[in-house]
């Protein structure tokens, strides 16, 4: 068991551009389920409006990246909008089913064959980040030598998405502590209440979807330049329930709550993985091929993270780092 090699491809992974993806779209949860209790169950499709829309830019239209990003942020709004109107003044269940399944229709549509010219179909869309690329300082592996190491491009979008992480998690903090932040969180524990006050409680949700969308949309930006390309298979359904993962890990309506719970996620989900491979192979395996065989380990991870997950649920609800007078999520 090589325990040096497993704990710094762990770490490597809980630091890097996957785990900035998932902690950009947790983010984006938090301010809809953390703070105002809005059930988005289709972030996946934010993030698909925001990265199809900068890569369509380039490739299909040849224009500027930056003009794509803003093309990007302002049709993730539309979406938001087109998501509100007709759900946000019915109960929150409604927006659950809309969310998930507008995020379906929106993978469908881009992989279509009908739409191939302008979104690639299935196989995507790529080579669109030469003006992100063109910006990298760094011109060589770069690191902590014999932890982790990253290759130059790759390291620029850790930079990138690290610093963008820090920005969305202070605007977070400053909105949640203005009066606008106060309401939300009162929407959250009774919009009765809040209603009877003279707030407008559907203009509330409304900004709540949609800030809590852009940051979705940041997250696309990044699945989209993380690897230079983009396909709808990057958007199932399982990103969204995943991002959820991470942020009733880290903690729900707390501002770090995503970025520790992200770091965790990917960090145990890697681990996990490369522990039952090392584990079932070799002459003298420490698992015999009688319990578990090399093709079912990289099953098992996900079976111990749900179970871990399972557990957090039971007994510490508010997740990690959050706090059960703010937020607990009742699991029994």
């Amino acid at each position: 068991m090589d325990w040096q090699d497993m704990l710094s491809s762990s770490l490597q992974q809980g630091l890097g551009p996957t785990a900035i993806v998932y902690c950009l779209a947790a983010i984006g949860l938090n301010v809809h389920f953390g703070y105002t209790g809005l059930l988005n169950f289709g972030q996946a499709g934010f993030m698909a409006v925001a990265g199809y829309s900068m890569a369509s830019i380039v490739t299909t239209w040849g224009l500027s990246l930056w003009l794509g990003v803003a093309v990007g942020l302002l049709l993730t709004v539309g979406l938001a909008l087109l998501l509100g109107v007709p759900t946000l003044r019915l109960r929150a269940d409604y927006l659950a089913i809309v969310t998930i399944a507008a995020a379906e229709i929106i993978r469908q549509v881009v992989g279509s064959v009908s739409l191939l010219k302008y979104f690639g179909g299935l196989d995507g869309l790529q080579a669109f980040n030469a003006q992100f690329a063109a910006l990298n300082p760094f011109d060589k592996p770069t690191g902590i030598d014999g932890v982790v190491m990253w290759r130059p491009y790759d390291f620029w979008v850790v930079v990138v998405g690290w610093t963008l992480v820090v920005i969305s998690c202070l605007i977070v903090f400053l909105l949640m502590r203005s009066p606008w932040g106060r309401v939300l969180k009162s929407i959250r524990e009774d919009e009765d209440a809040v209603r009877s006050l003279g707030k407008n409680v559907y203009s509330y949700k409304m900004q709540s979807l949609v800030i809590g969308g852009l940051f979705g949309a940041l997250a696309g930006f990044m699945t989209a330049l993380r690897n230079a390309a983009i396909s709808p298979a990057g958007f199932a359904t399982d990103v969204t329930f995943f991002a959820y993962a991470v942020l009733l890990l880290g903690g729900a309506a707390r501002v770090l709550g995503p970025v520790v719970g992200s770091i965790i996620f990917w960090f145990m989900l890697t681990f996990l993985d490369l522990f039952f491979s090392q584990a079932t192979r070799g002459a003298d395996p420490l698992i015999p091929a009688s319990i578990m065989t090399t093709s079912q380990a990289s099953l098992i991870r996900l079976i111990f993270l749900g179970l871990a997950l399972m557990l957090l649920m039971i007994y510490r609800p508010q997740g990690i780092f959050g706090d059960r007078r703010e937020l607990a999520i009742d699991a029994r």
